[in-house]
């Protein structure tokens, strides 16, 4: 979709004509030609690695850690967009980085019920790297205490048992473009992979003092992290399954929609070039254990699918019944909000900051959290959801 004007209605409809099926209009059946299989928990591989480094810290040890300061930022509407009620900045170091850039956001209030982990407001967003200094790094987390102003980042790992027992560890080479924190789950975007889940009991510190960011691996009993005081294992893998005739989805980003019922993990699809599907589907979560419902041949399928999407969207969250989108203009434009039923959302121009990604939604304040990309033009930001009504 091309916008129109500002706040404008896209006058566009789905393709087959049909009006959106999902959670405002009633809970459809499951929809055929898309699927997601579970792969094997990795239990044993995660229990070497904490043999190696020893008790994991958990969510709670790693909270009580937190190294670096967060900023509060100056709302200054022509800079960081006409909606932004709140802003936050990284340390400058992390402001500038070009081997990092952020992309997922998720919060405690997605986490759980009481909207806090022990009291406190927390962000987790997710960083894919670049890779342009020589050395890609893969993926990590970062968990950024609201309150206490400060966050650190955590190194998403894959723990690897070989046929002797052996254990070797490997970057998540994933563009980790969005995030769901589901009880005790991350769930992180893989693009056509799926996406891949960790826990958050089972972040490990990494002992003694790691100052190489260039190094990874395990040597003895050594184990390298790319200089990251912190690693979080990956247990298991959502993989992403295509009936033959279906184009295969891709999961461009995540976001949770805790008021349905069931709750459900939303996924979309980024699309740059015309004609690129930009679809958003809707997947049962089973609330008792914040893993994606299944059915009686072991997979897992959408609710709703529809390709109501817009052009470069980083984001989607439903919040008020609508569905809410972020599109990016660029490292230099202002970014965009879309909101509304799929097919046909009003838009509404220089909204965000410019390169704004992942979203997601704080019920009990009624925000939008968003986390823009660009070196230098960096933030976490929060907007008033009301806004888009």
């Amino acid at each position: 979709m091309r916008p129109a004007g500002d706040d404008q209605p896209d006058a566009r409809t789905p393709e087959d004509g049909q009006p959106w099926t999902g959670p405002t209009a009633g809970e459809p059946a499951y929809v055929e030609g898309l699927h997601l299989a579970r792969t094997d928990e990795d239990v044993r591989e995660i229990a070497a690695l904490a043999d190696l480094l020893g008790e994991p810290a958990g969510l709670g040890g790693l909270l009580d850690d937190l190294r670096w300061p967060l900023r509060r930022a100056r709302v200054v509407p022509r800079l960081l967009g006409r909606a932004v009620r709140e802003a936050y900045r990284w340390d400058p170091y992390d402001e500038r980085d070009e081997a990092w850039y952020p992309q997922g956001i998720s919060t405690s209030a997605d986490a759980s019920d009481t909207e806090d982990v022990d009291g406190r407001r927390v962000l987790v967003t997710t960083w894919y790297s670049t890779g342009r200094d020589g050395v890609k790094r893969g993926s990590r987390v970062t968990f950024v205490d609201l309150d206490a102003r400060r966050y650190r980042h955590v190194l998403l790992v894959q723990a690897v048992l070989d046929d002797d027992g052996t254990l070797s560890l490997e970057p998540l080479n994933i563009h980790a473009g969005g995030i769901v924190w589901a009880g005790p789950y991350l769930h992180v975007a893989a693009t056509s992979r799926g996406f891949v889940t960790a826990r958050v009991d089972d972040i490990m510190r990494v002992p003694g003092d790691d100052d190489h960011p260039d190094r990874f691996g395990i040597e003895g009993r050594t184990l390298h992290s790319y200089g990251h005081r912190y690693v979080l294992p990956v247990r298991f893998t959502y993989r992403a399954h295509t009936d033959e005739g279906h184009e295969k989805l891709r999961y461009s980003f995540l976001s949770l929609d805790r008021r349905s019922t069931p709750p459900a993990l939303v996924a979309g699809e980024y699309a740059l070039k015309a004609g690129a599907t930009t679809r958003l589907a809707r997947f049962p979560l089973d609330p008792a254990t914040w893993q994606l419902a299944t059915g009686d041949d072991g997979f897992s399928r959408p609710l709703a699918v529809d390709d109501g999407g817009v052009r470069q969207m980083q984001g989607a969250v439903l919040a008020g019944g609508r569905f809410h989108v972020t599109v990016s203009r660029g490292p230099w434009m202002p970014g965009t909000i879309c909101a509304g039923e799929p097919g046909s959302m009003r838009v509404h121009r220089w909204a965000l900051p410019m390169g704004p990604e992942d979203l997601s939604w704080w019920p009990s304040t009624d925000r939008l959290w968003s986390v823009t990309e660009h070196p230098r033009r960096r933030w976490i930001v929060s907007m008033d959801r009301r806004r888009f009504d």
